[in-house]
């Protein structure tokens, strides 16, 4: 199921007198959490945090039985990455440099690493690293992450700074069917 369905879930038993009903999320503690005492348990609008095993358990007078666990897997595209730069301090030229890229998507998210105002992607997976960092490969850089359900992508802006260091910026742009937000972080060197 897709984030954003409506997913109903019912109960039923044969019981004289009639059962009471009562679902349960199993979420890894001892205990499953009570989430209803109805015999359906509605989501409107199912979410990522929603995926798990759900039981019901339909108890009277006489005895109660709960169900097997169904299990809900919630699919979605890819939340905004996170992009990290590595040293995060001090970048000399010469430096070999590298950036991180890393966001939460079921399924899981491929990644691809591109330079802005370049039509060929620099790099494919999570990790990319430029050796011998030079002022040439200062500008914006960005990871895409893609999974069937959509994409959303974060930019970087590494940038020559006085003297013979580097700094960086980073800047989270672009997400599906949400306002752009933009986070800036600058480190500059000594």
């Amino acid at each position: 199921m897709l984030e954003g369905d409506s997913v109903t879930l019912t109960c039923s038993t044969d019981a004289n007198p009639a059962a009471s009903y009562t679902w349960y999320k199993e979420d890894g503690t001892s205990d499953p959490r009570l989430l209803s005492e109805e015999p359906q348990l509605v989501f409107s609008s199912i979410q990522s945090s929603d995926s798990g095993n759900y039981s019901c358990t339909a108890e009277n007078q006489l005895g109660r039985k709960t169900s097997d666990f169904i299990s809900i897997d919630v699919k979605y595209g890819p939340q905004r990455p996170s992009v990290s730069v590595s040293p995060s301090a001090e970048m000399l030229e010469g430096d070999s440099v590298t950036l991180t890229c890393s966001a939460d998507a079921n399924p899981a998210a491929s990644y691809t690493w591109y330079k802005e105002h370049e039509d060929s992607p620099r790099a494919s997976g999570q990790i990319f690293t430029i050796t011998n960092f030079t002022a040439e490969h200062s500008g914006n850089y960005y990871c895409e992450a893609q999974n069937e359900m959509g994409r959303s992508n974060s930019t970087i802006r590494l940038i020559p700074s006085s003297g013979k260091s580097l700094s960086f910026f980073c800047s989270l742009t672009h997400y599906i069917n949400n306002p752009t937000k933009e986070v800036t972080h600058s480190k500059r060197g000594l």
